[in-house]
Order: C-alpha cells, then sequence, then structure tokens
C-alpha cells in the first residue's frame, strides 16, 4: 500500500475491517452456502464443512472443532507413506495409471 492510500491514525482497523467484510461477501457469492443436494446440511446427517464456518455461514460445531484438534495432534505422515499416497491418487482424471 502506498503512503498516500494509508488510512490516518484509528481509521486503519476501520479500514481493514472494511476490507475483510468486501472479500468475505465476495467468496459468500461465489461459495453460497448448501440448501439443497448432497452438500445440504440435515440433523439426521449432520456433516459441518469448514468452508460454511470460515465464510461465516455457521458457527463451529463441537464436532468440527474436535476433528480439527485431532488432525493438529496427529503425527506427520513419513516421506514413504506420502509417496504411496500420491501414487494411489488418480487425480483429477482418476486415473491410477497417471499419479499426480
Amino acid at each position: 500500500m502506498a503512503a498516500s492510500q494509508t488510512p490516518p491514525g484509528n481509521d486503519f482497523v476501520r479500514w481493514v475491517e472494511e476490507k475483510s467484510d468486501a472479500v468475505m461477501a465476495d467468496l459468500a457469492d461465489k461459495f453460497p452456502p448448501a440448501t439443497s443436494g448432497p452438500e445440504a446440511i440435515h440433523a439426521e446427517t449432520f456433516t459441518q464443512r469448514i468452508e460454511e464456518v470460515l465464510l461465516g455461514h455457521e458457527p463451529a460445531e463441537e464436532a468440527l472443532l474436535e476433528e480439527l484438534a485431532a488432525l493438529e495432534n496427529a503425527p506427520p505422515l513419513s516421506d514413504e507413506e506420502l509417496a504411496r499416497q500420491a501414487l494411489e491418487d488418480g487425480g483429477s482424471d482418476a486415473d491410477t495409471a497417471t499419479p499426480e
């Protein structure tokens, strides 16, 4: 940001919040909450998507927070395991003969 674009004093916090709100609104337009289809959230088959939380469409549920904590505390994968997974993944064309 150029010096001429820097807001004076306390206006910086307001400027950052405005920019953040604009970005979130833009992302919300690109990724609207699912209201039907397999991505829709139903009480009997509840699965929360992190995108919905990050975009502010819904608050984080305890199950999602526990899953994220488990991922954070999981041991790192070895290079051999990462290579094995890469070779098994068919990539965007789902062809395991040409791994990504």
